[in-house]
This record gives C-alpha cells, structure tokens and sequence, in this order.
C-alpha cells in the first residue's frame, strides 16, 4: 500500500491468528468525503466491501469484493455524473520480520504478468483494511472519465495557425468600414 490511508479500518494480524474472519466495512458520510477528496472525485455516495481474512503463511491473506457509487466530472463535457464502480482483490501480507518476505534480486528481475503480486512486508502490527480497499477503488477509476453518451469532437484543422495569420485576422476587424 502506498502512501497515507485516508480511511484506517485496522485488524492485527494476532486477531487472524485465532481463526479466520469475515468483515463488513461500510464507509460513514464523513470517510466517504476524505475518500473522494483523496481520489478526486466529486462525491462517493456509497461505498461496501466484505472480506475474508485467514492466516497464509506467518500473515495474513485478505479477499475483497466492493461496490461504491461515485460522482464525477466527466472529461469531455466538465459535467458531473454518477456511475458505479466494483471490484475485488486479493492481497497478501506479512508481518515485519519475515522469513517468507521476498529477497530482492540483485542480478535481474523477471516479471511474470500472470504470476500472483508479491506479499506487502507491513511495519508494524496494524493491517489498515480501509487502506487497501481505497487503493483498489482508485485502481478501478478511469482515469479520463465520460459521461454516458459524451463524445469529444476534435476541432477544425486550421492549416495557418502562425502568429501573422491571427494578425491578418485582428487586421480585418479593425478596416474602416
């Protein structure tokens, strides 16, 4: 997870240590608005997510599945519309320390598009579940969205587009008539 959660829901990785859980979040008025700020956008009516968390390795793996209503400006017409996003994930954490933490290789690094992400090493003892669930939202967002039946319309190509040809054009404004 990078940078700061603007939504904490935080679970210890010795809460899953006794048997796995099932967890309801349910952003209030308040985080939906710090969310939107954070992922600018205009408002997030609603936003859901449940999620399973067992024990994988000395961790934890956590799965999700979350549906928001959003608000945003659309990119083409600078007006505001709702759409729905949805999504689910699956994340693997470790606690700091670990012996099953991924060695960075010093030589080269193969990447493996189909391969699973690699387990996020937390500092500390704190799992921020409200972290993660904001940082998939953000991945389903278009980053230019459109509103439903907005088209762009590229304009005309005005072949003479030097600063004369808009001189000759002030010129013929200002002939006397």
């Amino acid at each position: 997870m990078i940078g700061e959660s603007p939504w904490r829901q935080v679970i210890r990785f010795s809460e899953v240590s006794r048997g796995p859980i099932t967890k309801r979040l349910e952003a209030d008025e308040a985080a939906r608005a710090k969310i939107a700020r954070h992922l600018d956008l205009v408002s997030i009516g609603a936003l859901t997510a449940d999620l399973k968390i067992r024990s994988w390795m000395d961790g934890v793996e956590i799965e999700g599945v979350f549906a928001a209503d959003i608000t945003q400006t659309c990119s083409v017409t600078a007006e505001d519309f709702e759409e729905s996003a949805e999504g689910e994930f699956t994340i693997r954490v470790l606690p700091p320390g670990s012996p099953n933490a991924p060695q960075e290789a010093v030589d080269e690094l193969e990447l493996d598009p189909d391969a699973d992400d690699p387990p996020d090493v937390l500092d500390g003892e704190d799992i921020d579940l409200g972290g993660y669930l904001v940082e998939h939202l953000s991945l389903e967002l278009d980053p230019f969205p459109r509103a439903p039946g907005a088209e762009f319309i590229a304009p005309k190509d005005d072949t003479d587009l030097s600063p004369f040809a808009v001189l000759r054009l002030l010129k013929k404004d200002d002939a006397p008539e």
